[in-house]
């Protein structure tokens, strides 16, 4: 059994309210074990024997299409990966530290994606690439960024992302990495 964190876009927020009750006893209708939810914000924690993630996320995407009558654009990371992505340390460095915005993509940003944030890069705001995650570095509070309330995802081409802080990220790596 492999552990695995599933991002879902738009849970908790919109409009689209869902319990993590209810959110883990979808997740677990799929088969997969020991599912737990981190944070009310559609962070899931789940083990599964299958190694192919992108199956997993169409399974889960389809299911809570489904059960919630909405789509939920789904990005699985291993422990691994994950473990890699609370690692990222900018290379911009302070002070002040920037704050790290991670977003998640199906697969890694293209050249295309690349020079459409890097256009967008202003003072306060930088992007830096690393697999499948586009890291927002932001001097300051995100609300202050002139880059506040930009579709990125437009700005990327339209395809489905979500966003996380990378102090969540850790956080869920720093409770899920001890021994059980």
């Amino acid at each position: 059994m492999q552990r695995y964190f599933a991002f879902l876009r738009g849970i908790n927020v919109g409009g689209h309210r869902i319990k993590m009750d209810r959110l883990r006893e979808f997740i677990g209708e799929l088969g997969f074990e020991q599912v737990e939810t981190f944070i009310a914000s559609g962070n899931v924690i789940f083990s599964s024997t299958s190694r192919d993630a992108s199956g997993m996320e169409r399974r889960i995407e389809d299911h809570l299409q489904t059960a919630l009558g909405y789509a939920v654009p789904t990005f699985i990371r291993s422990q691994s990966e994950l473990e890699a992505v609370a690692a990222f340390r900018p290379s911009k460095t302070g002070p002040p530290e920037p704050a790290v915005y991670v977003v998640f993509l199906s697969q890694g940003a293209d050249a295309e994606v690349r020079r459409s944030l890097e256009s967008l890069s202003t003072d306060t705001d930088e992007f830096e690439f690393a697999g499948r995650e586009v890291y927002w570095l932001v001097d300051g509070k995100l609300s202050e960024s002139p880059l506040f309330g930009v579709d990125l995802a437009r700005a990327m081409g339209g395809g489905p992302t979500t966003m996380r802080n990378i102090s969540t990220v850790r956080r869920l790596v720093a409770k899920y990495s001890a021994p059980n």
